[in-house]
């Protein structure tokens, strides 16, 4: 069916919600995704079935296509008939590999359920585990799609019977992860089986797929399947079971259309007043209430600006509408409405409720944001992310003429993609890219160079983090003109309140009253709860605790940057600081506004924050990666020695048949030559992943060296400053 067909006809449906399913693919690396979306655009009109499974549509980035991988979030809009009915998928592919997992994040607040494709041979993986907790925590339903059934006859030579008990164990492994990530409310409900198809077999490669019901009405099973693969004739499977069929069938039977799922979504997802008129009409999806929308990503048209798209919870988009950016603050113009088919951007002018819209000429929309007909709206909760850059890279134009450029290209790329930090380190005038891992890096240097710029990097480097292991203070800092003081205690932060912070549960966009009533609830004391401040985001908080001091009011934003700053650049190596909770003491200030303006006060804080962490046995924190190694049993002995030679710890191992799986942590510095060693220590036999598990702190015989060379390589002197540098006496 010819593109601007297959647009037609799915306007004619998009205000039928009964007859609307925004689903998404994800999985693993390399277990199948975008081979299996081959064949729902093949069965939408949209691409040809001869190609379908080895053309990657929807990896339409040429760096896609050559690293065959999945980088970008592709959306596409399908339009297709089951058992006569029209139907009309938002469907969105996701990216498999860790490093690009804030994509899956985001792109799940845009959709009621996703297909979990699983690998036969390889099973349940940590990535799988990743994205599937991250779905259920947006309430979103899973069905399982168990793709590469031929390696199971081709590889592992299981007879039919055997393959359905391997199966099961997969689909036991899925249900498993969903009995501890689900709510309990959403447990049993969210559980796939095979007797209600939630759950398919398939080859997306060779485009066929079944479910039980399916190989019933056909008299079909895995006997036909392994009689197919050993006499080399798959062309009945294919005929009988075409893999769309199976796919979009248990996704019109599984996940719900969006004015079903908004019910149960919307409390998870918006904190709001649930009597509010607002709410009403999310909760009902109507497409008459005000228009409200969450954009979950942002594509840069190289002609046409920023793209926002993301889930029209209420209301109508159309051409022309005057939107509110909640989190920005601002109004702007929809220049157009549009539906995205692959790489391409369809003109539609409207969409109602329940649909993912692509809108042109919000230029200061950003992920995460909240757009709006009205202008005191409360915000969406922000997305959480399961990891956090831990890998630097510093990036210079070879010609320095195109310094801007690059600069531009940056900030284009952390739109698209907000979990690349682009920093400009004032003291040496670098420009700093941060990413998810090195992988994510090496791509993102790759587009750069795409877009015309030839660039010089450096070696990749670790991001650390400077905390405190004990109390400390009142220390006080006096202002550079001696006029103004500062008292300031320090203690470490406790992990649940870290994490609130980090996953946003808790922010500084937040109304001070509810920070501090999730706060008391997670166990601080009332009095300290009320008095937070400021929150750094990542993982520290300010925290005032004086009692009837004058000025305080028009001083508090002067305080407040200096904490920032003393978080932004810890004492030890002017790393970033977590996990420290920051109280103001005390505060003496001149009566004078001319003696207690931002250029004497920021100071005297940041002093007195960085003497008291310096007294509160100060270290620095290393980012740890979990690793997980699947083979045959003979590459146990070897991968183990791997990761123990590289500071690594073996968490578990288990045997499954012939395969041995091996679950361990290791410190994300000692990964860069991972993947050779790895490789040349097992023969290339190895099936291995890592992804962000935490921080821990450096051992102690490694840290003078470490922030030697940390300092040396920033220009700093070589020894940490004395706690008497920043401290003065009364």
């Amino acid at each position: 069916m010819p593109r601007f067909k297959t647009t037609a006809e799915a306007l004619k449906v998009i205000s039928n919600k009964d007859q609307i399913r925004n689903f998404g693919i994800i999985a693993h690396v390399d277990h199948g995704k975008t081979t299996t979306s081959d064949s729902l655009l093949a069965a939408a009109g949209m691409l040809s079935p001869s190609v379908a499974g080895q053309a990657l549509a929807l990896d339409y980035m040429e760096l896609e296509q050559k690293r065959q991988m999945t980088i970008k979030a592709a959306n596409v809009t399908l339009y297709y008939e089951h058992e006569g009915k029209p139907y009309v998928f938002n469907m969105i592919d996701t990216p498999g590999h860790i490093d690009f997992t804030g994509k899956v994040t985001r792109s799940l607040r845009a959709l009621d359920g996703a297909v979990v494709v699983v690998d036969a041979v390889e099973g349940v993986m940590t990535q799988t585990e990743t994205v599937l907790r991250q779905a259920l925590d947006e309430r979103v339903r899973p069905v399982l799609y168990i793709n590469k059934i031929d390696r199971l006859i081709k590889e592992l030579r299981l007879t039919p019977e055997k393959m359905q008990t391997w199966l099961s164990n997969i689909i036991n492994d899925v249900n498993r992860l969903i009995d501890i990530y689900a709510e309990p409310e959403f447990k049993d409900k969210f559980k796939v089986s095979i007797v209600n198809d939630s759950v398919a077999f398939g080859s997306s490669k060779d485009r066929w797929g079944f479910t039980l019901s399916m190989a019933k009405a056909r008299n079909m099973g895995f006997k036909d399947v392994y009689e197919g693969y050993n006499s080399g004739n798959i062309s009945e499977l294919v005929e009988k079971f075409p893999l769309h069929e199976a796919i979009l069938s248990m996704v019109i039977r599984h996940i719900p259309p969006p004015h079903v799922a908004q019910k149960y979504r919307i409390p998870k997802i918006w904190k709001g007043d649930p009597n509010s008129d607002v709410y009403k009409a999310m909760i009902e999806c109507d497409e008459n209430g005000p228009t409200v929308m969450m954009v979950t990503n942002v594509v840069v048209d190289p002609q046409a600006g920023p793209v926002a798209v993301g889930r029209l919870f209420s209301g109508t988009v159309r051409d022309g509408d005057l939107l509110y950016l909640i989190n920005a603050k601002r109004q702007e113009r929809v220049q157009s409405v549009s539906m995205f088919m692959g790489p391409f951007r369809e003109i539609v002018g409207y969409l109602p409720a329940g649909n993912v819209p692509a809108l042109l000429g919000l230029q200061h929309a950003t992920a995460g944001e909240t757009l709006s007909s009205i202008k005191d709206m409360v915000p969406f909760e922000s997305i959480k992310y399961v990891s956090e850059p831990v890998v630097t890279i510093a990036v210079e134009p070879k010609n320095p003429r195109d310094l801007p450029k690059l600069i531009e290209i940056l900030q284009n790329m952390h739109i698209e993609d907000p979990n690349l930090v682009v920093t400009i380190n004032q003291e040496t005038g670098e420009t700093l890219l941060s990413g998810m891992g090195v992988l994510h890096l090496e791509i993102a240097t790759t587009l750069i160079q795409e877009q015309g710029i030839e660039i010089i990097t450096s070696k990749p480097l670790i991001n650390y983090r400077e905390t405190i292991t004990t109390k400390a203070g009142p220390v006080m800092a006096k202002s550079p003109n001696k006029h103004n003081k500062v008292y300031i205690r320090v203690e470490p932060l406790d992990e649940e309140t870290i994490n609130l912070i980090i996953t946003g549960q808790i922010n500084e966009n937040m109304d001070r009253k509810q920070i501090a009533k999730i706060l008391r609830d997670h166990g601080w004391d009332a009095d300290e709860a009320r008095g937070v401040v400021a929150i750094d985001e990542r993982g520290n908080v300010f925290v005032d605790q004086t009692k009837g001091v004058q000025f305080l009011q028009e001083s508090m934003d002067s305080l407040r940057a200096g904490f920032i700053d003393a978080m932004t650049n810890g004492p030890l190596a002017y790393e970033y600081v977590r996990g420290v909770k920051v109280i103001l003491h005390h505060f003496v200030p001149h009566e004078d506004p001319a003696h207690r303006t931002y250029a004497q006060l920021m100071p005297a804080a940041r002093r007195a924050v960085l003497g008291a962490m310096l007294l509160a046995k100060p270290t620095l924190l290393e980012p740890i990666l979990s690793i997980e190694v699947k083979g045959v049993a003979d590459i146990l002995g070897p991968a183990i020695g791997v990761i123990t030679s590289k500071r690594g710890k073996i968490i578990n191992m288990t045997q499954k048949d012939i395969f041995a799986v091996i679950q361990g942590e290791i410190p994300a510095a000692e990964t860069f030559d991972l993947a050779e060693v790895m490789r040349g220590a097992t023969a290339g036999k190895a099936v291995w992943n890592t992804s962000f598990k935490g921080w821990a702190p450096v051992p102690a015989n490694m840290l003078p060296q470490l922030i030697a060379s940390i300092r040396k390589r920033k220009g700093l002197p070589p020894e940490v400053p004395k706690p008497e540098e920043f401290i003065d006496e009364e």
